[in-house]
């Protein structure tokens, strides 16, 4: 019968020789996918995974809408709101 150190040393090994095997598993995959794809002359954007092209419009950042009258800080009311906005009373934060 094996010790527990016996069989934790025979479970790194099996987990060592499986990741070896997916390694290759994986590159012969790959290896296949590229010959196959230069054969038919299959390019990535023919699968779908083109880059999709950024439209060129950045967009420009908001005024702040709120002032913490505090400590100064400032938030143009889009995400998540600061801790020193108070849910139910916005109003007395605003920037006139």
């Amino acid at each position: 019968m094996a010790t527990y150190k016996q069989l934790q040393d025979q479970i790194r090994q099996l987990q060592h020789e499986a990741e070896e095997l997916r390694k290759n598993e994986i590159s012969n995959a790959i290896a296949q996918i590229k010959m196959t794809m230069a054969e038919y002359g299959i390019t990535l954007a023919d699968l779908g995974y083109a880059g999709k092209k950024k439209s060129g419009t950045v967009r420009a950042p908001l005024a702040p809408k709120y002032r913490n009258p505090e400590t100064g800080e400032t938030w143009s009311g889009r995400g998540k709101a600061p801790r020193w906005i108070d849910p139910s009373n916005k109003e007395k934060f605003l920037i006139k």
